[in-house]
């Protein structure tokens, strides 16, 4: 049988396998970080999403206040209690 021969691996050869080996070893961690942070994201704009419905509701709930305030039939029931009286002909219509 012939001698095997052992051949050096020159410099680039080498970091080329160091460059394969650290990149098969770093893909599963930021694979792993990067769903991480998204995940984190995704808490936040839930909790974010309940804010704007939980101010919604509010809005709407000062908007009906507001309507139910701004009725004729309760601005005539303030009036009446301040003794002011509602006469049809001081309204001035504009167009």
């Amino acid at each position: 049988m012939g001698k095997v021969k052992k051949t050096k691996l020159k410099l680039m050869d080498r970091v080329m396998i160091m460059i394969i080996v650290i990149l098969v070893l770093a893909t599963p961690i930021i694979i792993v970080f990067s769903k991480s942070v998204l995940s984190k994201t995704n808490i936040e704009v839930e909790r974010i999403q309940e804010k704007v419905e939980k101010q919604e509701t509010i809005n709407e709930s000062i908007t009906m206040k507001i309507n139910e305030l701004a009725s004729l039939s309760n601005i005539q029931g303030v009036a009446k209690e301040f003794g002011l009286s509602y006469n049809n002909d001081n309204i001035v219509i504009i167009k």
